[in-house]
């Protein structure tokens, strides 16, 4: 049995080729591309129970597969190279992709997702670990990685976050899984257009090296997954917009307009105001409770500053808008900054209005503005907690990760690897379950996830399962 220093073994290791060859020209990298130049490759993957057939026929269909799904992602396949003026492209040149068949038949399933905090050998089911998408000059884009489990397997990818965010990421790894359960067409074709306002003719200077990555990776911290209910997502956010609940546990609005006694010539301007499509949304509720727990954990004093960080997708925002499946980094960082005073002062829905005013506001003129001084001063993302009182929520709870059929069902759970972890990281998945249940990946200080797990207003909306 290995070690618990290397719990997964190296089976074999290939480079998986394009099933036919790129007509691609380069891709230019955008400014939201470049600003991920100095962080880790995306590490995201599926944990599946053990396929109904021998491990060796699932490998060679996952190569199989993988190659057909590099032929509709030609990017993939390719590298960086930055031109005589500067400027940094995808070479679309069919250089392949790496391929791992790893073992750890002495852990199972329940090892994976039975324990409170995520188990250290998880990160061992990634390729590519803490490796900086800059080396995507010299390394491949994209790497997977399939796990042989005692009872299951996991199947994970490392993508430079240069060449994609989450929704191209989970576009790439639901087709991949369509192709392997042997679905013909493909129902969600990536657009790989490089004509809006995020191409810019800026240039990023970066060192002959390449950029450094601006967190400390090597501090103890623990990590979590704390999983909220439909039902506990719809109590919190009626407790945010302080509403009541019927019987079914969806927002009563008319039960709540007759105990208003609302007058039918004013009814136009209530009903506006309570309509729950102009409520603070689930998502922005969850935000506040984390922001609330881990801020009292913290223990800071009242005058501290704290920020919430949310990663927001701008291809709606942008006018005209990008394709929902446009190729490559469309996001933006919304910070929204609050002392830590006001943060404990104020109730959940001060806070969460707070979050909830800063998404409303980013609209294409504020994309515009970012795009704008971002090119007065090119740079890379400064991913971290500096002052020690940030919180950075990426990946969604809209992202189908659960979508993944390989041929034999769907996902037992998601996990992710070491990339881009510090204390304070957030990362938002939807529940296994569906309906809008959401899992939150947590990575803290030790001492900040103890004062969060005994938070009451936090742990009373945690579900145990």
């Amino acid at each position: 049995m290995p070690s618990a220093a290397t719990a997964v073994t190296l089976a074999s290791n290939c480079t998986i080729f394009p099933f036919k060859q790129s007509s691609f020209s380069d891709l230019k990298l955008s400014v939201s591309d470049l600003l991920m130049l100095s962080v880790h490759y995306i590490q995201k993957g599926c944990l599946f129970t053990y396929p109904p057939f021998p491990i060796a026929h699932l490998i060679s269909l996952l190569k199989f597969s993988l190659s057909q799904t590099l032929a509709q992602f030609p990017p993939l396949a390719g590298q960086f190279v930055t031109d005589l003026n500067g400027y940094v492209y995808i070479s679309c040149n069919d250089v392949g992709v790496d391929f791992v068949h790893a073992s750890a038949t002495h852990i199972f399933i329940r090892d994976v997702i039975g324990s409170v905090d995520v188990p250290d050998h998880v990160k061992e089911f990634f390729p590519m670990d803490r490796t900086v998408s800059y080396r995507g000059h010299f390394s491949p884009l994209l790497a997977v990685q399939v796990t042989e489990l005692a009872d299951g397997v996991f199947i994970g990818c490392a993508v430079n976050h240069s060449v994609m965010d989450g929704t191209s990421f989970w576009n790439f790894f639901n087709t991949f899984a369509e192709v392997s359960r042997g679905v013909k067409r493909m129902t969600r074709q990536p657009d790989f257009t490089r004509n809006s306002i995020l191409i810019s003719n800026s240039v990023l200077k970066l060192p002959d090296d390449g950029p450094k990555i601006t967190f400390v990776g090597d501090t103890p911290l623990r990590e979590r997954i704390f999983s909220f209910s439909r039902e506990s997502i719809q109590r919190l956010k009626a407790k945010t917009n302080n509403r009541k609940l019927n019987y079914e546990g969806e927002i009563n609005v008319v039960e709540l307009m007759a105990k208003r006694s609302i007058d039918p010539l004013k009814m136009k301007t209530e009903t506006e105001t309570i309509n729950p499509t102009a409520e603070i949304s689930s998502f922005q509720s969850l935000c506040a409770l984390l922001w609330r727990a881990v801020t009292r954990a913290r223990k800071f004093p009242p005058s501290k500053m704290t920020t919430f960080r949310m990663a927001v997708n701008c291809r709606h925002r942008l006018q005209p808008k990008l394709n929902p499946l446009y190729f490559g980094n469309a996001i933006q960082s919304i910070p929204t900054n609050a002392s830590a005073g006001d943060v404990l002062s104020h109730d959940l829905h001060w806070c969460a209005e707070q979050l909830n005013n800063n998404v409303k506001a980013h609209d294409d003129a504020t994309v515009r503005k970012f795009v704008e001084d971002w090119e007065k001063d090119p740079r890379c993302f400064p991913l971290g907690n500096f002052d020690g009182a940030m919180l950075t929520m990426g990946s969604s709870p809209r992202f189908p990760m659960y979508d993944n059929d390989f041929g034999w069902g769907r996902p037992v759970a998601v996990r992710s690897g070491r990339a881009n972890k510090f204390d304070g990281k957030i990362s938002a998945f939807p529940g296994r379950e569906g309906g809008g249940s959401v899992d939150l990946e947590v990575i803290l200080s030790p001492e900040t996830m103890e004062g969060l797990e005994s938070d009451p207003e936090f742990m009373q909306f945690v579900t145990v399962y």
